[in-house]
Formats: C-alpha cells, structure tokens, sequence
C-alpha cells in the first residue's frame, strides 16, 4: 500500500476516537436494465459532461459478482459511486450497451493491492487489439494518522481510445485478463478530432520538445513559454506524448493549448510550481498526467502549485495522477476553472488559498479525491466573492465533496456531490482554520440549487455521523449570514444537515436560514443539532426519515440551546429523538 507522510491540516483532522468499520455485502450480479451513473441522477444540478457514464453493476450483461451496497468505510463497495461495482475474476467479463455514439471509454477500476493488469475490450463480440491497462500503482493510500480510515483511495481510473466509431444500441463488453479486476463505472465519449494549431502559436516541437516521450521536454517547455510570453501569444503542445522531469515557472502573458485532452499529453508531477504571477495565464485543451502514488504536503507534486496570477482561465483540462489538481495561492482574482476533469488526486482537487476574489470554478468534473474535491481556504488573507457552480464531485474518498473553510461572500451553488467518505459531508460550510492566520466566514455565505446524494459518513475521530450538509464552528462562532436554499439531499446515510462545533468546544452558529429544501431519504435525523445557536426552517420537505425529524444535543452539556424557528411550510420531520445519551442508528 501507499503511505502518505503529512501534518494535520485542511481536510484530515485532528485524531481522537478510533472506530473500526469492516465489512461488506456481497451478491451476485444478474441481466438488468440499464441505469445512468449516479453522476446524471439530478439533470437541474452538477456539470453538463461530454460523456454518458453506465454503472458496473447496471450493466446488460455479467458474469461476475456485484458487491455492495455498503458504507462501511475502509470497505471497496464503499468508495464505488452509487456505493456497487461488480468483481471481475480472471476470464470474467461486464457488458454495456451504448446509449449513445462513443470512441472513446474511461473505467474506474480497481485491483488488488500489488497487482496490475488488463481489461479485454470487445466491440459486438469482437475483441479489440488495445486493452486497458489497470494498476493498483495509485491505490491503496496508507493514512495512518487517521483513526478507521488507514487505507483508501481503491480505485483508478484508466481510458482508451476505441479506433472506431460506436453507435447506441452497440455493445462494450471488458474482460478481466490475468487478474481480479473490480469494475465501477464505465464513462463513454465521442471524442472531437484533434484541433489546429492557432495562427502565430509556439509548437513546443519546434523548440525541441519530443512527441514520442522518450526524451525530457521541459527544457523545450521553457524555451516555447520564453518565446511566446512576450507578445501575450500561445505555446502550442500538438497531439503526442511528452515527458516533463522538470516543472515550469515563470508562466505569465501566455495561453498553453493543446489539440485535446485526450491528443496532446504532458506527463509530470509538478507542472507549474510558482509563488507568483503577473497573470493572464490560459491552460487549455490537454492532459496532465503524473506519477503521485502517496501524499507528501511538503512536495509540490500539483498540476499548479501557487499562483496563475489575476486574470487568468483554466479549460479542458485531463487532470490525473497529481497529489493536488490547483493548489492556488498569492494573487488569482478573477480566475475561471471550467470544463476539467481531475481524477484520482491523493488530495484535493482544487483548493483556493486566500488572496483570491472573484474566482469562479464552473462545469467540472472531479472524481476519487484523497481529501476535499473542492475547497476555499481563507489562510493570510480572505477570500472573497467566490463561486462554484454546476460542478459534478464523486467519490471523494477522504473529506468532503466542496468545502467551504472561512471567507466572505461566497456562493456554492447548482452542484452535484455523489458517495462521500470517512471524513467527509457533501458540502462542508465551515469556521476551522487548521493554520493561522484564518479569516472566519463573514457577509454572506450562499448555498444554493445543490443536490446532495449518498452524502454523508461516520467521522472516526469524533465516533458520531457526519450530515450531508454541514456548518460548523469549529474554531470560532458562526455570524456569517448562512443561507442554505433549495437544496435537494438524497439517500443521506445519516442526516441531512448538521449544525457542530467540531473543535468539541460548544461554539455557536447563528444566522443559518435554511428554505425550500427536498430530503428524500435519510439514515438517521433530518436535522442534527450538536452546538449552541439558532437556524430558521421553512419549506423543508422531508420523506423516508430513519430515525426521527431532529436530533437536538448540544455540546458540551450545559453549553447552550440550539433553536429550531419553523418558518412554515415543513413536512415530514416534526418528531424529537429524544435520548441525547446515545446516537440514532441508521
């Protein structure tokens, strides 16, 4: 397995109670209906996606064996999105059926801890002569300094070019070859042909760099970056595989585009790695591929590490492979991140590091983070007037799905989470500073047009559950205005929103409103009460409640109230459970 050497900080928190959690629920897999992945049950939320994404265990056609449904953490059905994969063993195989033209497919696989292998790709019964590669290489991550969550990050994901063109109704059918293969999803894309060159552009070729990736192109990098940096122009990355030992720096006044991301590919571990920029810096269009098989904090193995400077965009990207998608900190106001897909990081996504206004992050799909998928971090100045909007998370296997940690003015809105784990809520909106300097949560807090499925987990360190949606005062009080609005929470497998202290110190939230919410499904409360303050209720409609309607406990005992205000119009949760000496199971 993979052992990560880190310090506590965003994302892992401090250690207290150990809970041991195994298990796993085990069935035989039989012909069903086809059913979209998770990722496309909520239309009105999450990122508009160039593919279409079938479950393993909703495939046609199987011989393997379905595991799951389970949220046991540690336990590989857990970490699956929609909490089901089906095991392949060696000669066994799954079978989609295409519901719309694709040549091109993604899986999230797993294998067993020190092994690697293949899927067999057939096309209507024909095999194919590629296969796709699958490794445990990226898997296993060892966390030892969290209680009941030492090994995680099971699955991977790997993709393939078809060479051919598929249509719906046709069928692609991957065949376990020399190993155990546990199949997830399957993501299939009709991939755009490679684009041209734009006129006036650098081709980083023509500076030296070697397409084929057996010679280190960072010097070449550098010289095209050079080159173009000074008339505000383009380094041009053309289709091709190329290696970077090195990382770039210097990167201002330039666009870096590629033909795709699935045609121009830049292999590194650390990509840009600066604590500065004048800006106007425009990744797009290629694939940053790395090598990052634990999580070391002290080592910048991101994608970007520091700053793009203001003014500044990131599109189309294929991000894999990497310890952090975006680590950004210094000056990036005004910055876009749209239309990526980061995969597979040993920590977050993208976290936004103080010093940032007006930074939108849009349209993006991440999957099988180590930590939060996406976070704000007010750390040495505040972040302000930020938002993300219409992305689609899944499966982060170690925090949360979009976390919110100080701040001013921000807006989290029109997301979708999927299947969170150990430590982690689906959205997190939250006062713990884990450094200083920490600038609190302040002016108004927007959380909006969210839907929340399968969100939710037992958090090991405080031994209790963690909601769906969460505010927490866990280093300061709570006066930022909170307002959390028509919000929609699916199959929480505890409750839906959660008001704490995590500290344990009984710091109080005030100023939540929370109007026009849908909770359809949950394993224990609707609301879960656990620190002094206040919250208005109004329009919150509640079905399939587990246990009772709230759960009203504040601590420390003798810390103070916390005041439930019905606004009206809430249905399906006016019961108390009412035995503060023991937690509701699910």
């Amino acid at each position: 397995m993979r052992t990560s050497s880190m310090s506590v900080r965003h994302g892992a928190y401090a250690l207290a109670l150990a809970v041991a959690l195994v298990g796993t629920v085990v069935g035989v897999a039989g012909p069903t209906s086809a059913r979209p992945a998770p990722e496309s049950e909520a239309a009105a939320a999450g990122a508009a996606l160039p593919f279409t994404s079938v479950e393993a265990e909703s495939a046609t056609t199987t011989t393997g064996r379905r595991i799951g449904p389970d949220h046991t953490q540690g336990t590989l059905a857990s970490e699956a999105s929609g909490r089901q994969a089906v095991r392949l063993d060696a000669g066994q195989s799954v079978e989609f059926t295409l519901d719309r033209a694709a040549d091109a497919v993604n899986v999230a696989a797993n294998v067993p801890d020190g092994q690697s292998g293949s899927l067999a790709v057939y096309v209507n019964g024909t095999k194919l002569d590629a296969s796709l590669a699958v490794t445990s290489k990226y898997s296993y991550v060892d966390t030892a300094w969290i209680a009941g969550a030492k090994t995680h990050h099971f699955f991977d994901n790997a993709r393939l070019l078809l060479g051919r063109n598929l249509q719906a109704g046709d069928k692609v059918k991957l065949e376990a070859v020399a190993t155990q293969v546990t199949v997830d999803v399957a993501d299939f894309e009709q991939v755009s042909d490679p684009a041209a060159a734009p006129a006036g552009a650098v081709s980083v070729v023509d500076k030296g760099a070697d397409p084929t990736g057996r010679q280190d192109s960072t010097q070449a990098f550098r010289d095209a970056i050079g080159a173009a940096r000074s008339s505000g122009g383009t380094v041009w990355i053309p289709p091709g595989d190329f290696t970077l030992g090195g990382e770039l720096s210097g990167v201002e006044n330039v666009t870096i585009q590629g033909a795709g991301n699935w045609h121009s590919v830049v292999h590194s571990s650390r990509f840009i790695n600066q604590s500065a920029s004048a800006g106007k810096v425009h990744l797009k269009d290629f694939a940053v591929l790395g090598e990052v098989t634990e999580r070391v904090d002290s080592n910048p193995d991101n994608f970007v590490n520091g700053s793009l400077g203001p003014d500044s965009s990131v599109s189309g990207m294929w991000v894999q492979h990497l310890k952090v998608g975006l680590w950004l900190t210094g000056n990036n106001d005004n910055l876009v991140v749209e239309d990526n897909r980061i995969l597979d990081t040993t920590a977050d996504g993208l976290n936004l590091n103080g010093t940032a206004t007006g930074v939108t992050v849009r349209n993006n799909f991440l999957r099988n983070q180590g930590d939060d998928s996406l976070a704000m971090w007010s750390l040495n100045t505040t972040n302000s007037n930020d938002t993300f909007a219409n992305n689609t998370v899944s499966q982060p296997n170690l925090a949360n799905g979009i976390a919110i940690y100080g701040g001013r003015d921000i807006t989290v809105k029109d997301n979708l989470v999927l299947d969170t784990n150990a430590l982690g809520s689906g959205i997190a909106v939250s006062n713990q500073k884990f450094l200083d300097p920490f600038f609190p949560l302040a002016g108004t807090i927007t959380v909006s047009g969210n839907t929340l499925v399968r969100t939710g987990a037992i958090n090991p360190n405080w031994g209790h559950p963690m909601g769906a949606l969460r505010v927490d005062a866990y280093d300061s009080a709570i006066a930022a205005d909170v307002a959390l609005t028509n919000n929609t929470i699916k199959d929480s497998p505890y409750s839906a929103y959660e008001f704490v202290s995590g500290g344990g110190s009984g710091k109080a939230v005030h100023n939540v409103t929370v109007d026009g919410s849908a909770v359809d499904g949950v394993g224990t409360v609707v609301v879960q009460a656990e620190t002094p303050g206040a919250a208005k209720f109004s329009n919150v409609q509640a079905t399939g409640v587990g246990a009772a309607g709230v759960y009203n406990c504040p601590y420390p005992a003798g810390s103070g109230t916390f005041t439930l205000t019905d606004g009206g119009g809430n249905s399906g949760w006016d019961t108390t459970w009412d035995d503060c000496s023991a937690w509701p199971q699910p």
